[in-house]
């Protein structure tokens, strides 16, 4: 039995963006780690799938599934504004692997020195690759400004971590293990808007509901990158704070004490769990088209919108990266 898709919309959301729990199910789907080691011809094959329907020709035979899991991986490998297939390191389903191993670095080697250093300089360097990956695309960024976000963001966590470990020496053992998430925090609080900074210069692309652009907004852009900020450190947080807990009492068991080489590769692991929740979680905190009233955008805008469309749009959207 052939199924209709002469009503299909490839476009249309599975679930409810206009609320939290659908916009957690939608990154499930799309942040699934699984999708990493799916083959580049499938990924090929999945983006020829997805063009073919916006246009209607789709071959005989052609089954909903189908186009619902060819859908998944266009949108977990293909960046929305551009088409351009997303280096494997930058996708949002590349957080949990790549996450799970650097924060579980980080946590279990905060004593010393070089490691604060060592791995806060990697884990910025990771979080800078994602963070031009999942770029509003419209706003083009040169590599003087990647290399300067990237430096400032370092710097920052570095210096952050550095200071902490300083000044929490004399401190309970449970704060100096605090302080990485410190120092992501507030590298994510310079490393996003910095690598960003395109669009808070020259505003980024606002449209209409029918997806038309109305112009350039530097409003949207900070909005945007505001909510994106939030979603990282919000990402971050509970393993950040609740597993150095859980550690400091495992590492007092007999057991633990016995085995402390295991103790590394237990905390990526149970990174990974707390991430593989917390990535969609994140992520839907916002969502992914901002709708913005028309009165917060800049005067000269409004103006604009205001002569061309008078009071019919009260709205714009745009999209505000992850």
């Amino acid at each position: 039995m052939k199924a209709d898709l002469s009503g299909f919309n490839i476009d249309a959301p599975r679930w409810d963006q206009g609320t939290f729990l659908g916009r957690v199910k939608h990154f499930f789907n799309i942040t699934d780690p699984r999708t990493i080691f799916v083959p580049e011809r499938e990924l090929d094959w999945a983006k020829a799938t997805v063009e073919k329907s916006r246009l209607g020709v789709m071959p005989p035979g052609t089954q909903v599934e189908q186009l619902l899991y060819a859908k998944k991986l266009y949108d977990s490998a293909f960046h929305p504004d551009t088409g351009e297939k997303m280096n494997v390191i930058g996708r949002m389903s590349f957080q949990v692997p790549g996450g799970m191993i650097i924060t579980g670095f980080m946590l279990q080697f905060y004593r010393t020195m070089p490691a604060v250093i060592f791995w806060q300089w990697v884990n910025q360097s990771f979080n800078a690759l994602v963070n031009y990956t999942n770029r509003n695309a419209a706003c083009p960024t040169s590599v003087r400004q990647m290399a300067l976000a990237y430096f400032t963001a370092t710097t920052t966590a570095v210096a952050t971590a550095v200071g902490m470990n300083m000044l929490t020496k004399r401190a309970p053992p449970l704060v100096g293990r605090w302080v990485p998430f410190a120092a992501v925090a507030a590298a994510n609080c310079v490393n996003i808007p910095m690598m960003r900074q395109q669009e808070l210069l020259q505003g980024i692309s606002v449209k209409d509901r029918s997806h038309n652009e109305v112009g350039q907004s530097r409003r949207a852009a900070a909005v945007g990158i505001t909510q994106v900020v939030i979603s990282r450190i919000t990402m971050a947080a509970p393993g950040m704070i609740l597993l150095p807990i859980v550690m400091q009492r495992l590492e007092k068991l007999h057991f633990m004490k016995r085995v402390r080489v295991l103790h590394a590769p237990l905390q990526v692991m149970l990174c990974g769990c707390f991430l593989i929740f917390m990535v969609p979680v994140a992520c839907g905190l916002f969502p992914q088209e901002c709708e913005l009233p028309a009165s917060f955008l800049e005067p000269e805008l409004r103006d604009t919108i205001k002569a061309k469309y008078g009071e019919l749009m009260p709205h714009v959207y745009f999209n505000k990266g992850l």
